[in-house]
């Protein structure tokens, strides 16, 4: 049986023994537990060139404690600037259970053959791994000195653990290695908490580790990604680089959230997609259309795939909160169970072609691919000069085609091709605005700005996408009722609803263009060199 848990953790070096400060007087802490000792003992698991340990993911099997099991621990990126302010590392630990079929793979992987590695974790690393083998990289064993801090109800706020440490490293060759070290976690506390121990820790004498993980320590290695520079001033080059990293590290990451079916993952990978096409799309001085052409079409295959779970789901959610907010008389029939039945096997069959996309050797050749253009970037005359010679005439070139799809929409006559010249429009401002997203690093608010005006329009004509699509659903899930010798009453009125909510949008996006047009709000694209 899994488990998922929310650890925020904050680690500190120790030499020799170490004497705990008084914690009395931290927020809530209302007792201190009698220290426990534990002994722990974890094997760690990664590919050869260890790509999930470069990711900020640890495998491992434990055996002793209270957790015993397997631990699959991910970065999150929810993590609240209290928790980074504390210094805290916070990560999302996936746990599964001993039992023994596990025990049984362990022993055939020792004697030679099998995967220890339960499939149901393996999954949510396969957008590192890949084709790579998961392997015991080293084995830790931890003789723990737990503290608990309580409230007054006795519920554990953090637990204080100082571990004596004995790592072997294996592969190849063998190193063994000893290290003291102090942890802080929260179990039940607030961040302000963390902040105040935090505080006393470093009173006391102690200070912050430099490897937030045992397992960097016992391979001796420094796992931390290299930062590209996208500083004012500096290149144009490396601006776009440090935005193109930071998307497909993002895209990978969400990779385990989506196989995991976790709330709005699906949504935000889709708009990772999107951030990505778009930015290849917008800087072909930097990032040549040659060198990306097929990695921009395979986005857009991704995005489909991820579009169709997504459309789904909302569509589902409108036309239920739409038939609750009608007045209960004019509900006639089984209308709620009609739009459940009519989107439930497109749910189902789209959450499998999802599936189906992120095991695919297609969408790990497309990661393959971001991850060389990440290592690799070209090297254009460009990508070498300075970034705000170069970049602000992308964004401009970016919203010039949207004013142009903005003008074309308008001068198109209304109905069903306006409504496209409409949503080319909204894919237009939706690149503009992510072309400046990239470059807000180097320009500031500025940048930060015209994204915000470039959103605002997106937002306006994607409500207006989202009327005209529902419109075209209420009629069809209307037509199925009927077919079946069901009241289509209410699907006629949230048909009429979509309609004009599909109208009002027209006329917002109109005012909102003309703000997001100002002169003021674009000045720095062209008051560049």
């Amino acid at each position: 049986m899994t488990t998922e848990i929310r650890e925020t953790e904050q680690k500190y070096e120790v030499e020799g023994d170490v004497d705990l400060p008084s914690f009395a007087g931290l927020p809530r802490v209302a007792t201190v537990s009698e220290p426990e000792r534990e002994t722990l003992t974890a094997e760690y698991y990664d590919t050869d060139d260890l790509r999930l340990l470069k990711a900020g993911i640890t495998l491992r099997r434990r055996e002793g404690g209270s957790d015993e099991g397997w631990h699959l621990k991910l970065p999150d990126a929810a993590a609240g600037a209290a928790e980074r302010t504390a210094g805290a590392a916070r990560r999302r630990e996936i746990r599964l259970t001993l039992d023994q079929g596990d025990r049984d793979r362990i022993d055939r992987r020792r004697k030679g053959g099998g995967d220890p590695v339960p499939a149901e974790l393996a999954r949510l690393v396969r957008a590192h791994a890949r084709d790579a083998s998961l392997r015991p990289v080293a084995r830790i064993e931890t003789r723990r000195r737990l503290t608990t801090l309580l409230d007054a109800a006795g519920t554990s706020l953090a637990e204080i653990a100082v571990d004596e440490v004995a790592a072997q490293s294996l592969g190849g060759s063998t190193t063994l290695s000893r290290w003291n070290e102090l942890e802080i976690e929260l179990t039940g506390g607030r961040p302000r908490l963390l902040r105040a121990a935090a505080e006393r820790l470093r009173r006391s004498g102690l200070r912050p580790a430099g490897r937030s993980a045992k397992l960097e320590r016992a391979l001796a290695v420094d796992a931390r990604p290299s930062v590209t520079s996208a500083l004012p001033g500096g290149r144009a080059g490396d601006v776009v680089a440090a935005y193109v990293g930071a998307q497909a590290g993002r895209l990978k990451a969400l990779d385990a959230a989506v196989r995991r079916d976790e709330p709005d993952a699906v949504h935000q990978m889709r708009v990772t997609t999107r951030r990505l096409r778009a930015v290849l799309q917008a800087f072909p001085m930097v990032v040549p259309k040659a060198a990306t052409a097929g990695m921009r079409d395979e986005l857009r295959w991704l995005g489909q795939v991820l579009g169709e779970a997504r459309d789904a789901e909302v569509l589902e959610q409108h036309f239920q909160a739409a038939l609750a907010e009608l007045p209960a008389e004019l509900v006639i029939g089984p209308a709620k169970a009609r739009v459940t039945a009519h989107f439930a096997p497109e749910q189902a069959a789209a959450r499998k072609a999802v599936l189906r996309a992120l095991d695919s050797r297609r969408y790990f050749r497309l990661l393959d691919e971001l991850d060389r253009l990440v290592d690799e970037p070209p090297r254009t005359a460009a990508a070498s000069a300075a970034a705000d010679e170069i970049l602000p005439r992308a964004v401009a070139r970016a919203y010039r085609r949207t004013k142009r799809r903005i003008g074309q929409a308008r001068r198109t006559p209304a109905g069903d091709a306006r409504d496209v010249a409409l949503h080319e429009a909204r894919k237009a401002a939706k690149r503009a605005r992510y072309a400046a997203d990239a470059v807000e690093p180097a320009f500031g608010g500025r940048a930060r700005r015209f994204a915000k005006r470039m959103k605002a329009v997106q937002s306006v004509l994607g409500d207006h996408q989202d009327a005209v699509t529902a419109r075209a659903v209420a009629r069809d899930i209307g037509m199925q009722a009927h077919l079946a010798g069901e009241n289509a009453f209410s699907f006629g009125l949230l048909n009429e609803r979509a309609h004009r909510d599909a109208a009002e949008y027209q006329r917002r996006a109109r005012s909102v263009w003309r703000h997001a047009a100002r002169r003021k709000a674009r000045r720095w694209l062209t008051d560049a060199r």
